[in-house]
């Protein structure tokens, strides 16, 4: 069985191991699986841009031809060089391509696969965990001693120090979503910048705005299935002149928390231990939102809003001037998507 933990993680991404090109990223921190898959990509290819050395493969389509993937993998670059295949996974199983696979000699191509969660039953965790030639590596959401690291190192990049009380705002405002959480840590250093010193009124300034600022109805309603309530305070927002993809940031973090809760309630937790308790903390007055949301969607539909977020911030970053109408979409489709419950 191969499933790596902890250091063991770390390690591997810093150095992959080449007798184990097959590498499967599942979770329900999406941001921490792209994060991942991107660390793998660049170091297997010389340029993830050419797509003669990067494949990218639907997981649903190749449940119709597994064999592809196999294919894919042991096709001889033209003009030489590495390669590397990145699968997005679906709901339809491939795992017999990552059997065959398993079995044969692949040479100077990796295999990045990105999954949402995934039970210990399901055929594609079980097929890398058992392959000798595949690891299996969980992305789950970083606890506080997680989140205190990626602090800290970017922190040190960006040359900043920062005040204690400020430090444990910051650290309310993090979590659910790895690339969401560095995406404000950088914000926030790019805006004290040359400061030397992260005081609490930057942390207020910059990254507040995506938890206190008037964003959590904005979220609540969207996965309440209130999408009045998401028109009206969406356009707050707008006029207050809060970017959309803080907006669509934090609704990533709450759909991977969502999800976090709804797995735990579905084990048989009571969904008043998983409410008051995790990191991070729920305000009291969020409560009724919360549990209208998780009676609303299911684990597997909350995995599919993670990926829908996922894309929204990808496109918010790529069309700039659409941002606002990207995001605003978004939300609203959630919200039209609650109102079917299951």
């Amino acid at each position: 069985m191969v499933a790596l933990r902890g250091k063991e993680i770390d390690a591997f991404l810093a150095r992959p191991d080449a007798g184990r090109p097959i590498v499967l990223l599942y979770g329900p921190d999406a941001g921490l699986v792209r994060e991942r898959a991107d660390a793998l990509i660049a170091s297997a290819v010389d340029d993830p841009n050419d797509p003669f050395s990067l494949v990218r493969l639907d997981g649903d389509e190749l449940s119709a031809e597994p064999s592809r993937l196999v294919d894919e993998a042991m096709t001889v670059p033209l003009f030489g060089g590495r390669r590397a295949i990145r699968v997005r996974a679906g709901s339809r199983s491939f795992a017999s391509g990552i059997d065959t696979l398993a079995e044969m000699g692949v040479k100077n191509c990796r295999i990045v696969i990105e999954a949402g969660e995934l039970r210990p039953e399901s055929p594609l965790r079980k097929a890398c965990e058992r392959a000798k030639t595949a690891v299996a590596i969980g992305c789950y959401p970083d606890t506080e001693r997680d989140l205190a690291k990626l602090m800290d190192d970017e922190l040190r990049i960006a040359n900043l120090r920062i005040a204690q009380d400020a430090r444990a705002a910051l650290m309310s405002f993090l979590g659910g979503d790895r690339q969401a959480s560095r995406n404000e840590l950088r914000k926030l250093t790019l805006y004290a910048h040359g400061k030397g010193k992260i005081t609490l009124e930057d942390v207020m300034a910059v990254v507040a705005d995506a938890s206190e600022l008037k964003l959590d109805p904005i979220v609540d309603g969207a996965f309440a299935g209130r999408p009045d309530i998401v028109e009206t305070e969406f356009a707050k927002a707008m006029i207050a002149g809060t970017y959309p993809g803080v907006i669509i940031s934090a609704a990533q973090r709450q759909a991977a928390w969502l999800h976090k809760s709804a797995l735990a309630i579905a084990d048989g937790q009571p969904a008043s231990a998983v409410l008051d308790g995790g990191f991070p903390r729920l305000h009291f007055s969020r409560k009724p939102a919360v549990e209208t949301a998780l009676r609303n969607f299911s684990v597997a539909r909350l995995a599919a809003i993670i990926e829908q977020l996922a894309t929204a911030a990808l496109d918010t970053r790529k069309q700039s001037t659409l941002a606002a109408a990207i995001a605003q979409r978004t939300l609203m489709a959630i919200a039209a998507n609650a109102k079917r419950r299951g």
